[in-house]
């Protein structure tokens, strides 16, 4: 695990190297638009709530929890309703009678209890199984930006000690995902790499800057 520490906050500050041969906007470097970078970052956590997609997969867990929560709350009440009815019947049977009367409504009680349960892990299953789908869609997304940077790897920013904003594709990540899934209602649209023109000549190839 040290090993891992070292090389991580090795790696932050490390980014000079990397950052020292990014191309900046000559149209106006004082911005520090980063047109070309061998080292991108990325906020994982704010690529999947900010987008469409992600908005439309809480909501919908968050509606689907709250249902459940109201339909628990309602079985709650009927069967608190039925055990003051049974400890009211029992003054009225016989000790074998009530015996078999209140293990008829353990086993239901326990029925419905799993059975609540099994929908609560229903509605955890198809949020992660919908992340799933994000995470597979928004890996051609986040290679073709690491192509158009000419990155070598993306960082997550929460693993960083200091970074250039200039070099931070969430929001056009985000921007590029939400054209191609949506919020999920409809199937992703196809993605076809851009291919040159036949007679176009191929761009020119800029070595990184020794460090």
């Amino acid at each position: 695990m040290r090993g891992l520490a070292v090389r991580a906050f090795a790696l932050a500050f490390g980014l000079g190297a990397g950052l020292a041969a990014a191309q900046t906007d000559p149209a106006d470097p004082s911005l520090g638009v980063v047109t070309a970078s061998a080292i991108l970052t990325l906020d994982q956590s704010r690529l999947f709530a900010e987008s469409a997609y992600g908005k439309a997969v809480t909501a919908r867990a968050a509606d689907a929890e709250s249902a459940l929560a109201a339909e628990n709350r309602r079985i709650e009440t009927g069967l608190e309703q039925e055990e003051r009815d049974l400890t009211e019947r029992r003054k009225t049977t016989t000790a074998a009678e009530f015996a078999l009367l209140a293990d008829a409504f353990d086993t239901k009680v326990e029925a419905i209890r799993t059975a609540q349960d099994a929908k609560s892990r229903d509605i955890a299953q198809r949020r992660d199984e919908e992340q799933r789908r994000f995470v597979q869609v928004a890996g051609p997304v986040l290679g073709a930006l690491m192509t158009e940077f000419g990155a070598s790897v993306i960082i997550d920013k929460t693993v960083l000690i200091l970074s250039l904003n200039a070099i931070d594709i969430t929001a056009e990540a985000i921007v590029r995902l939400d054209a191609v899934l949506g919020d999920g209602s409809t199937a992703p649209a196809p993605q076809t790499p851009q291919q040159p023109a036949p007679d176009a000549p191929a761009p020119p190839v800029t070595p990184p800057t020794a460090p």
